[in-house]
């Protein structure tokens, strides 16, 4: 069983950043993420009662409302071990073979950020699976693009072109 390390905690918050939505109210408050959900903290995504992620602006009172008077850095951090442990779970059930500890965190950054419904179509998870560790590893940089919402198009973003080279990193750490 692989274990979440400090490199992956670090990685992870490093790349989602420590958000407040409005500093103007004490505590850390609800954010929109670039995507539109909203979140808390290092990128906890905010759901409803059902398990609907709350977005966009006809969500911004249910998001509130859930943290009136925000969350503190240690409920943030606390959050997110949280949310990388239930990632974790879930990654194990599709790896089929050994990995190490700085893969697995690699992965679970990954999924972070795009979702495990995501990883687990993903030729990165395929080539993982068939023991191809070299090409898994280049699979991370094909992850660096995101919906124009002006276009419709894919457009490589810098920010997240970092995440995948920072994510491949650790990885190919071994």
């Amino acid at each position: 069983m692989n274990r979440i390390n400090k490199a992956t905690i670090d990685l992870v918050k490093r790349f989602e950043g420590l958000g407040d939505g409005e500093r103007d109210r004490p505590g850390l408050q609800p954010y929109l993420c670039p995507a539109g959900y909203w979140t808390i903290g290092y990128g906890r995504v905010l759901r409803g009662p059902d398990g609907r992620m709350f977005k966009g602006d006809v969500d911004r009172q249910a998001a509130a409302a859930l943290y009136p008077g925000g969350i503190n850095e240690a409920q943030a951090a606390s959050f997110l071990i949280d949310d990388l442990a239930d990632i974790g779970r879930q990654l194990s059930s599709r790896l089929r073979v050994l990995v190490s500890d700085n893969q697995f965190g690699a992965c679970i950054s990954f999924v972070y950020n795009v979702g495990i419904a995501a990883f687990t179509a993903s030729t990165l998870l395929k080539r993982l699976n068939a023991g191809d560790q070299a090409g898994a590893a280049r699979q991370f940089l094909n992850w660096n693009k995101a919906t124009d919402p002006r276009t419709g198009r894919k457009v490589e973003l810098p920010g997240l072109t970092r995440r995948r080279e920072a994510e491949r990193a650790l990885f190919l750490m071994g």
